[in-house]
């Protein structure tokens, strides 16, 4: 798979309230037409009045939850990136309000990879958890512990199923 490929054109909405974040995702994703928004108030306007291919949405500093809200009900897959919000509630939380992926910042330079299996998924009506799973699980063990899904292993299954 080649995310270039995949991502060339892609109208994306990015929202975080650090300028040089907004910035270096611009430069990694040059291959997308994108919108930046640094304030919940900007990002709503820009989520509510234009259509988007996809979005990448900061947790905290944003309002993240609320606009992943608007990006659900407009039908427009979200990407969760954060720095400060690492933790097992709100990896859980953001899936079940909707998102597609949930990244941490440390992992920002592999940003074009996980939107592209995002619209690839989409595009293939395919599990999205699964690919993100492949991922990125190998971070969550490191960050909460190999056991990380024990807590509710119900919801973890069925968002895993094939």
């Amino acid at each position: 798979m080649d995310p270039k490929h995949i991502l060339k054109g892609k109208r994306v909405l990015i929202v975080d309230d650090e300028e040089d974040i907004l910035e270096f995702l611009v430069e990694l994703l040059d291959m997308c037409k994108i919108d930046t928004a640094s304030t919940f108030e900007e990002a709503k306007e820009l989520l509510e009045k234009n259509f988007y291919q996809i979005t990448v949405l900061d947790i905290m500093g944003v309002r993240g939850y609320e606009l992943l809200d608007i990006a659900k009900r407009r039908d427009i897959p979200a990407l969760m990136l954060t720095a400060h919000a690492i933790s097992k509630d709100n990896l859980k939380k953001s899936f079940e309000k909707g998102a597609s992926f949930y990244v941490p910042k440390d992992e920002i330079n592999n940003i074009a990879v996980f939107l592209a299996d995002i619209l690839e998924a989409r595009e293939k009506n395919k599990n999205v958890f699964v690919r993100w799973y492949e991922r990125l699980s190998g971070f969550c063990d490191r960050r909460f512990g190999p056991n990380w899904k024990d807590e509710d292993p119900e919801f973890w299954d069925s968002l895993l199923k094939y």
